[in-house]
């Protein structure tokens, strides 16, 4: 999808607020470019004093200094790179890597979605405690029963929400854009709790 991007659909917004899709892609290429050990997480921690946040930021607006199609080739190269990363293990870039797959293909009117067999592992992921704590407050989705219509998925109790993997994924990581695309009684609760 990026190497076919024009200069104009690279400089879009993209979903992740402050980042156009050039500092998505940026950011997708800098785990798979990066050595992680645990001295290194270690030494990262105490050098932005646990604000991993700036990090990320630091890191990913360093990385898109590259020009778009070294970055879109790089992440072609390097797209089997199976990633391990402290903290969240494998199904943290896994599913990281769908969500800003979609956080620019969106924006930009275009179709690219992974099927839902690759949103399931994310969405088990997700309702973990380890990728809550990795990926949105984990009281965004409590009394809330979520249902995939697109496979046979479903995590929780209380009001329903429904729709597709991808749509679910994306509202409960805080992307309010995606609220549209799915129904029943818990999407108001869950809004309220992704704009508040």
């Amino acid at each position: 999808m990026f190497a076919g991007l024009t200069p104009e659909q690279w400089t879009t917004p993209s979903l992740c607020d402050g980042w156009s899709v050039r500092e998505v892609a940026a950011h997708m290429l800098a785990p798979l470019e990066t050595k992680f050990s645990w001295p290194g997480t270690l030494r990262t921690i105490i050098r932005y004093r646990g604000d991993l946040d700036r990090y990320v930021d630091e890191q990913t607006r360093e990385w898109s200094r590259l020009p778009t199609d070294e970055i879109a080739a790089r992440l072609l190269r390097l797209a089997d790179r199976r990633l391990d990363v402290p903290f969240v293990g494998p199904f943290g870039p896994m599913t990281d890597t769908c969500i800003h797959l979609r956080d620019a293909a969106r924006p930009l009117g275009l179709d690219v979605n992974p099927p839902p067999a690759s949103w399931r592992p994310a969405l088990d992921f997700l309702v973990s405690k380890v990728g809550a704590r990795a990926f949105y407050p984990q009281k965004r989705i409590a009394g809330l029963r979520l249902v995939a219509t697109d496979q046979e998925w479903s995590w929780g109790e209380g009001d329903e929400v429904r729709g597709p993997s991808e749509a679910i994924t994306l509202a409960v990581t805080g992307r309010p854009v995606a609220l549209p695309d799915l129904e029943g009684p818990g999407v108001d609760t869950l809004g309220s709790r992704i704009t508040s």
